[in-house]
């Protein structure tokens, strides 16, 4: 894998906040030709540093008003199968992040929810349908300050 320079850093920077930009104008953002351009992007994608795009949909107007932040343990007997767990908590629609984590908890995730009501309806519906939970902890998000899928560091 060849290091990473400014003009890497500053594809990845851009990439990170515009996703679908046009290579003619991400080539012009960076000062490179196209065609160096191009090149760099898929060298980037090729040693894995850019793992996908995607788009950010605003789940508010699908009808998804809340975000709710759940820890979660696993019951004693279950300890085991926590990655099992989280697997099956992962293929959930509206679970939009799930989390190994260490602490009180054994995972973390972050779930769109229709208020409270639609937060009750996962909850009976979905989550303690789930074999193995022993206790979960759940906190609504008032307010997202920052949520941004990754970050590039200003050098390597």
């Amino acid at each position: 894998m060849k290091p990473l320079d400014a003009t890497d850093l500053r594809i990845l920077r851009t990439l990170l906040k515009e996703g679908n930009i046009p290579n003619t104008k991400l080539s012009e953002i960076v000062s490179l030709s196209t065609s160096q351009c191009w090149q760099r992007v898929q060298r980037l994608q090729r040693e894995g540093y850019i793992e996908g795009y995607y788009a950010v949909i605003n789940h508010r107007l699908l009808g998804y008003s809340d975000i709710v932040l759940v820890e979660i343990s696993a019951a004693r007997d279950e300890v085991t199968r926590v990655s099992e767990l989280c697997e099956e908590l992962s293929k959930i629609p509206e679970v939009l992040e799930v989390h190994l984590t260490s602490g009180e908890f054994d995972c973390f995730i972050k779930v769109a929810v229709d208020g409270t009501r639609g937060f009750e309806a996962f909850l009976s519906q979905k989550l303690y349908r789930i074999k193995g939970i022993r206790d979960s902890r759940s906190s609504f998000s008032l307010k997202s300050f920052k949520n941004e899928s990754g970050f590039v560091p200003d050098s390597i």
